[in-house]
C-alpha cells in the first residue's frame, strides 16, 4: 500500500507540474528589444495557411483620425522629402529605397505593407478579429509597417516573403523592417522564411531591433 501511495503521489505531483500556472497573456504595448539574429530566432515557426484569405478582410486606407486624409495619404505626407500636407500632396517628392528612385507624382508611389496582407494572413492574421486586421492594414504606429515605394516594384513583390523576394538595394534594412513588423504583430514564419532571414542576417550588422507590440 505504501508503494501504491507513493506512486499515486508521484503521479499527482507530475500532474500538478504539468498543469501549473499558465504563462502571462500577451498584451499590446509591450516592448521588445533584441539583436537582429536573436529577433529572427525568436519568431515562431509554423506552417503557413492561405485558406480563407480575402484581401477585403483587411479594410485599408481608412481615415482613422477623422482628419479627412486616408492612411495612404498620411504615409505620403510623412515620407515626402518636401513639405506637403496629407490633403495636398502637390510639390512632394518620394524616395523609394527598394530601387533608389525618387518620384514627384504620388500616383507613381504605392504604399507597401512591409509584411504583405496575404503573408500576414498566412502567418497568424487569419485568427484575428476584423478590427485587428483593419488596424494592421492601417498601422501608422510604427514607421516600418507601411512604406512608400515605386508602384511596379511593389507589384513585383506582391505577397511574397523574404525567402521569395528582396529589393534590389538595402536588403539589410528591408530584413530588419520585415522582422520588426513580424514581431510587432506576433506573426510566425515558415521554415524556409526563417532560414532565408538567417542567411541574409549573416551579412548584415547585428543591430538591435526595438518594437512596441501592437497585439
Amino acid at each position: 500500500m505504501k508503494k501504491l501511495a507513493l506512486a499515486l503521489a508521484g503521479t499527482t505531483a507530475a500532474v500538478t507540474l504539468a498543469t501549473g500556472p499558465a504563462p502571462a497573456a500577451h498584451a499590446a504595448g509591450e516592448s521588445y528589444s533584441a539583436p537582429l539574429t536573436t529577433a529572427i530566432n525568436s519568431l515562431q515557426v509554423a506552417t503557413e495557411v492561405r485558406t480563407g484569405y480575402d484581401r477585403a478582410k483587411f479594410t485599408h486606407w481608412i481615415d482613422a483620425d477623422g482628419d479627412g486624409c486616408s492612411t495612404r495619404n498620411e504615409v505620403l505626407d510623412v515620407e515626402s522629402e518636401n513639405s506637403v500636407t496629407c490633403s495636398n500632396l502637390s510639390g512632394g517628392r518620394w524616395y523609394s529605397y527598394y530601387d533608389r528612385v525618387s518620384w514627384t507624382n504620388p500616383s507613381d508611389v504605392d504604399i507597401d505593407h512591409m509584411v504583405p496582407l496575404a503573408e500576414a494572413w498566412d502567418s497568424g492574421a487569419r485568427s484575428w478579429t476584423a478590427a485587428q486586421r483593419q488596424a494592421y492594414a492601417n498601422d501608422l504606429g510604427d514607421s516600418r509597417s507601411l512604406v512608400g515605394v515605386t508602384d511596379n516594384v511593389n507589384q513585383a513583390k506582391g505577397d511574397q516573403d523574404v525567402a521569395e523576394w528582396l529589393p534590389t538595394y538595402d536588403k539589410c534594412r528591408y530584413l530588419r523592417e520585415f522582422v520588426a513588423v513580424k514581431i510587432r504583430w506576433r506573426l510566425s514564419v515558415n521554415s524556409s522564411e526563417r532560414t532565408a532571414m538567417q542567411d541574409l542576417a549573416a551579412g548584415c550588422t547585428n543591430s538591435t531591433i526595438t518594437v512596441t507590440r501592437a497585439i
